[in-house]
């Protein structure tokens, strides 16, 4: 029977799809899950919490709901037949060599390397840029799953250790140990409840800066984390007599990073406040063994990131007084503001990222959402245009003042991501490392539109799709997006989307407000007061291509992870007579109670608080919970979260699940694909990635009536 679907599936996919359909389309019956009388009260306003018991993921009653909502959810992707083909094409794409961008250190190259199906990438070392590389660590080797990853690493300046972190199921949580990078073996170093922190080693490569919190007393994956602290962490010490550099009892909200400058003279010390972009910077002598943490820039007005140092003239990256971004000189002999000097001015397009090579400032530029890199000399003085590949997304350059040459990945929506070596001297790059995939990019095109949102702002969006369509309204349309923290969505290769493109489906990208596309005024006005007109710009977007005859609502997808979850699930609310399907993704869903959980509290400088009545009043307005309707008719939706995700708790997830299947009053399907043994997303191992992303395709798929037919 299987080998005949199978024959089917490549002879007669179109009634293939027809027989799946019928096997889908009978009406679900969701689980039951038991409504409480939970009703809180915001500002005068009685809100209604009957799902508040499924925020405890310990609970038995939790554990039986999700085992209920993922036996109905699977039973009804089991039923689509061309699934599998799907996984396949998945499997057969994602298995290319792929490379990160090399990082030198003692003369030694650090990268990491997946020889194309491996579950987490493997870092290897090479002694010189030519030589045969050989495995420095492979998390694969750490589970049967691949559920551990290495998060995070810093090699010290000889080269010759390497201080790593390792998560666990996807968990914010790390923990750190240290390396012998000639034997390959541990040292005894072990250090626990490490969480949005690296590790900076001091020149005398004998030990490390790193942050780290309190050893929690509650739930670990639910409890709120507060009062981080800066520690030194000597070679060969216990972690209970690590040296605590700074803390700050007075501000249990103070995020703190500690990086060694380069001259090994300084500690700078980047201090944030949750999410907020504005940081403080202090700093410490490290050249006198007593000296105190001075506090630089205090003021919390702008954000300030330290690029590199000239003796006491610290340079800084800002946004004080330059939206889109400058470079700052600031001796610290004479700190006060009258001192301070304007290296690069602020210019038309949103400065993304400084680094110093071979004496000379490489300047990342997003021109529209598409990198630019710019070469001036310390003074200021414009040199000379990084010539990259072509129209896409452009990161890496880091190294060293005095270093001759440094490295940088480029990407865009067809091309796969390919690690390229620059020349500072010559002005060249050349490729160090470039992918073969099984695809045929030559069939494919990407191009840049721009719409206009409610209130008349002009919007960019990317369109990438096969050449040769034809503008009909029926072509399958993804409209992915994310609108929030300063974060800017630009052109990147992605596996599943190349899948998408090949099943015949058009994928949008549209550059919202919220985001950091176009600096900070960009950025604040998709925020707290403003966060509507996020929301309105993603509808635009639908509204543009469906105008345009790209697509039509029964052709249209919309998916958002996280911040971009939140997105789709307010859209639902607002608009569910717009979309085919929704795919709202370990979304922040409940707007009242997001800030009482893990690092939730950190996201008021982008949403604003429940605990603040105007704040409340802009966020009850839209939070997806809150503004789901009895009697709708909600279009097909799959909600995906994780069991681990102790960023975006899946409690979030589940309420609103729970609730839009009491509230369903048409047919459409609507499901909640949990997770297990994963968290937000990243280190989420190959294995679980291409079953994750078979699903949500083939519900798509099925849902927009798609003829699939993959090679």
């Amino acid at each position: 029977m299987q080998q005949l679907a199978r024959q089917l599936t490549i002879l007669f996919p179109f009634l293939l799809s027809l027989l799946s359909v019928a096997q889908t389309s009978s009406p679900l019956s969701y689980p039951e899950g038991k409504r409480g009388d939970q009703v809180d009260d915001y500002h005068g306003t009685k809100v209604a919490d009957p799902y508040r018991w499924l925020e405890d993921t310990d609970s038995s009653d939790t554990h039986a709901w999700v085992e209920a909502e993922n036996k109905l959810t699977f039973a009804y992707l089991d039923k689509i037949s061309y699934r599998q083909a799907i996984h396949n094409r998945l499997t057969k794409l994602w298995n290319y060599e792929r490379f990160s961008s090399p990082e030198q250190e003692g003369g030694r190259y650090f990268f990491e390397h997946n020889n194309g199906l491996q579950n987490q990438n493997v870092l290897l070392v090479s002694e010189s840029l030519n030589a045969e590389p050989r495995e420095l660590f492979d998390p694969n080797k750490l589970s049967t799953d691949g559920t551990v990853a290495l998060s995070a690493t810093a090699f010290s300046d000889d080269g010759k250790l390497m201080a790593y972190g390792i998560a666990t199921s996807g968990s914010d949580w790390n923990e750190w140990h240290v390396r012998d990078v000639d034997t390959g073996k541990d040292l005894p170093d072990d250090l626990k409840w490490v969480k949005f922190s690296g590790a900076s080693w001091t020149k005398d490569n004998k030990g490390f800066y790193y942050s780290r919190y309190d050893e929690p007393t509650g739930a670990t994956m639910r409890d709120t984390n507060y009062f981080q602290k800066l520690y030194y962490h000597r070679l060969g010490v216990k972690q209970s007599e690590d040296k605590l550099i700074y803390e700050r009892p007075d501000n249990k909200e103070m995020l703190f990073g500690g990086g060694v400058s380069d001259d090994g003279h300084y500690l700078i010390i980047h201090v944030s406040q949750g999410t907020s972009p504005n940081t403080r910077v202090y700093y410490k002598d490290l050249t006198q063994p007593d000296s105190q943490v001075v506090k630089l820039l205090d003021d919390f007005d702008a954000r300030y990131s330290f690029i590199d140092n000239d003796g006491p003239i610290f340079w800084f990256e800002t946004n004080l007084d330059a939206p889109r971004g400058r470079v700052l000189a600031i001796d610290t002999r004479h700190p006060e503001r009258a001192n301070w000097k304007t290296v690069v001015r602020q210019g038309p397009d949103k400065l993304e990222f400084v680094a110093i090579v071979n004496n000379s400032f490489l300047l990342g530029y997003l021109k529209d959402a598409r990198t630019e890199v710019r070469v001036h000399d310390l003074s200021g003085k414009f040199l000379r245009n990084v010539d990259l590949p072509g129209i896409g997304t452009a990161v890496g350059f880091a190294g060293k003042r005095k270093d001759k040459e440094t490295f940088y990945a480029f990407t865009s929506f067809i091309s796969p991501t390919t690690i390229y070596r620059y020349d500072p001297v010559a002005g060249k790059s050349s490729i160090f490392r470039q992918p073969k995939v099984d695809f045929d990019a030559s069939r494919y095109e990407t191009k840049q539109v721009f719409y206009t949102s409610k209130d008349g702002t002009r919007v960019p969006m990317f369109l990438t799709y096969k050449k040769g369509i034809t503008l009909d309204g029926q072509n399958p349309t993804l409209l992915y997006a994310y609108g929030g923290f300063d974060i800017s969505m630009t052109p990147a290769f992605s596996v599943p989307n190349v899948v998408w493109l090949e099943m015949g489906g058009v994928y949008a990208q549209p550059n919202l407000r919220g985001g950091g596309e176009y600096g900070e005024q960009w950025h604040l006005a998709g925020t707290k007061l403003k966060k509507q007109n996020v929301f309105d710009d993603f509808i635009a977007a639908a509204e543009w291509l469906i105008a345009n005859k790209y697509t039509s609502t029964p052709k249209l997808a919309v998916r958002g992870r996280s911040n971009g979850g939140l997105l789709i699930g307010a859209v639902l609310t607002q608009r569910p007579d717009l979309f085919g399907v929704t795919l709202p993704e370990v979304g922040v869903m409940d707007m009242l109670r997001f800030h009482k959980f893990t690092i939730g509290w950190a996201w008021t400088s982008d949403y604003g608080s429940s605990d603040d009545p105007a704040e409340f009043k802009a966020i009850y307005a839209y939070s997806p919970l809150h503004n789901l309707k009895p009697g709708t008719k909600y279009p097909p939706t799959l909600i995906a979260t994780s069991d681990h995700d102790d960023r975006v708790v899946p409690g979030h997830s589940f309420k609103l699940a729970a609730t839009i299947q009491a509230d369903q009053a048409g047919p459409a399907p609507v499901l909640i694909r949990i997770e297990t043994k994963a968290g937000h997303g990243a280190g989420k191992s190959i294995t679980k990635l291409i079953d994750e992303t078979a699903d949500t395709w083939a519900f798509v798929a099925h849902n927009l009536d798609m003829k699939v037919a993959l090679q």
